[in-house]
């Protein structure tokens, strides 16, 4: 069976001390139902409420956000208040992993060198 193929969506927003900072959510389809109507929960729309901040561009180390790094950026650390901004704002990438395949046990049976 194959593992690791599933789709992730981020919203990326480039902050100008520099900083990348990106959410993950559920779809792209899912934010533009949320910005077309406000009234949708953003806990439809966010896949976990960690705003993060990449190292070296969007493919980077991603580390959660510090609050001096919130702070900095949004005037607040208040997640409530930035992640809006950051889904109004942000650049919307989407991925798809590759698939994993492989044997799980090759020590079993004739698969393995005697």
């Amino acid at each position: 069976m194959a593992r690791g193929n599933a789709a992730q969506t981020q919203v990326f927003y480039k902050g100008s001390s520099g900083d990348q900072f990106t959410i993950f959510i559920e779809s792209e389809e899912a934010l533009k139902k949320w910005k077309a109507d406000s009234s949708t929960p953003l806990s439809d729309v966010v896949a976990g409420w960690k705003i993060m901040v990449t190292e070296h561009g969007k493919q980077g180390i991603l580390n959660t956000a510090s609050n001096s790094q919130l702070e900095n950026e949004f005037g607040t650390k208040k997640e409530d208040d930035i992640i809006p901004k950051i889904l109004r704002e942000g650049e919307v990438q989407s991925h798809e992993n590759p698939e994993r395949t492989g044997t799980t046990n090759d020590s079993m049976g004739s698969r393995a060198a005697h």
